[in-house]
């Protein structure tokens, strides 16, 4: 009995490591389906490199689960979610991009390229 909980306290701290550690640096999350195109959530700019901490996010506005956070359109130029850093003013000691200017939205959203035309078929050679 003491190694089934010594197992399963071992199984139940790995899986809250292995969220809170979702976006580290190297990694992303990546949030499809949006008019905009994908939203890339990078790693290496949300970090203890920016002098941030896990929980100026976590678990408010963002849910530490996959799959728990949904943005409406609404919600975006709200200081309650990616406003709260990205509104143009300076945070953690450098100053962000805004999220409600329109030259900024390709930082996070990124469309898909247009698949490539296929080339002309050519007539066979005399």
């Amino acid at each position: 009995m003491k190694n089934l909980t010594i197992m399963l306290s071992l199984l139940i701290a790995l899986a809250f490591v292995s969220n809170a550690m979702a976006v580290m640096p190297g990694k992303t999350v990546e949030f499809p389906d949006g008019a905009m195109g994908k939203v890339v959530f990078k790693g290496d700019t949300h970090s203890m490199k920016q002098g941030m901490k896990c929980s100026d996010c976590h678990p408010k506005p963002f849910g530490m689960k996959k799959g728990s956070f949904k943005m409406t359109k609404e919600d975006h130029g709200k200081a309650d979610y990616c406003g709260k850093c990205h509104d143009g003013k300076e945070h953690f000691g450098k100053t962000v991009f805004s999220q409600s200017t329109e030259a900024d939205c390709g930082k996070c959203h990124q469309k898909a390229a247009a698949p490539a035309a296929a080339a002309p078929e050519m007539p066979p050679a005399k």
